[in-house]
């Protein structure tokens, strides 16, 4: 089982996940959307393409840019298209 925590709060929770370079990639469907807040960031990476960022609120604290996604990646990171991985100080475990 996959889980993302942040600040106490249980941000994702998923059996069926990916693993890609070391980061762990949540389905959307197994994300409370309650935390999650559109950020206008985004970064590209050469192989998966560009990746866009949500902030996490929990409790009034806010983690910016802790959570990132790819809405359109390349043919090669396809599996993990619209999957929501996390860094910033965010315990994810799998």
């Amino acid at each position: 089982m996959g889980k993302a925590i942040w600040n106490g709060a249980v941000l994702a929770e998923s059996e069926n996940y990916e693993a890609v370079e070391g980061n762990i990639y949540f389905p959307p469907d197994s994300i409370n959307k309650d935390y999650f807040k559109d950020s206008d960031t985004h970064s590209t990476c050469p192989w998966k393409g560009e990746a866009s960022y949500y902030d996490i609120q929990v409790d009034g604290k806010t983690n910016k840019d802790a959570a990132w996604y790819y809405p359109e990646p390349k043919e090669k990171a396809e599996k993990i298209k619209n999957h929501i991985a996390f860094w910033k100080g965010v315990e994810v475990t799998g």
